[in-house]
């Protein structure tokens, strides 16, 4: 099963199939630390008139001093969180997404900001063969609930035995009810809570 397709009835559809909307590319610019970014989105992908908000706040709220080794970026996009991250430090970093769209545009953007991500598809983490000592995602939460706990839950098979995650959730989209439920599987930690977004931390439980 292909868990990130959804119904051909739901609008946002588009952003988890390879079943394309007619394509419109453009330009956006992206300032982050007062540096300036060049994207090229289009239609079909995530947040492609520039920057979401819920990304924004994680952005703010990583670590960058802390950030080292191999770094995955769960459902790049056209890439923002890939590119910043890898600007902004010194480890290696990995995109993936099922939108091959999204993909295309993800290299074209690395390229054009000069800096060297290897993205690559994957259904969840299908694709994925090796650990990486940090995971960070602004998740697709149409998905579900249940799929979007699976996402999350299954980052331990993918993280380093000190690995963390770093991820973005809304109050509306069910903050609170998603950190009681990950307690079950990692230390979980709020690190901010911004306009009802909440930025939380995942590590491995110590045994």
């Amino acid at each position: 099963m292909d868990f990130w397709r959804l119904k051909r009835a739901d609008k946002m559809a588009h952003y988890f199939t390879n079943d394309y909307v007619k394509s419109d590319e453009k330009k956006i610019e992206i300032i982050f630390k007062n540096k300036k970014y060049i994207m090229n989105t289009d239609n079909g992908v995530f947040s492609k008139r520039g920057l979401d908000f819920g990304t924004r706040t994680l952005l703010e709220n990583i670590p960058f001093e802390n950030l080292k080794g191999d770094i995955l970026d769960f459902g790049c996009g056209y890439g923002p969180i890939s590119i910043i991250v890898k600007d902004n430090s010194s480890a290696n970093v990995d995109g993936i997404d099922i939108n091959l769209r999204s993909l295309k545009l993800a290299r074209k953007n690395a390229e054009e900001n000069r800096v060297d991500v290897n993205f690559f598809e994957s259904d969840i983490y299908k694709n994925v063969t090796k650990k990486y000592d940090f995971i960070i995602t602004n998740p697709p939460i149409r998905v579900g609930k249940e799929i979007l706990y699976k996402i999350l839950v299954e980052a331990k098979d993918h993280l380093k035995e000190d690995g963390e995650v770093y991820f973005v959730i809304n109050k509306d989209q069910g903050a609170k009810s998603t950190v009681k439920y990950l307690e079950n599987y990692y230390l979980v930690t709020v690190v901010a809570k911004n306009k009802g977004f909440y930025i939380i931390n995942l590590k491995n439980q110590k045994m």
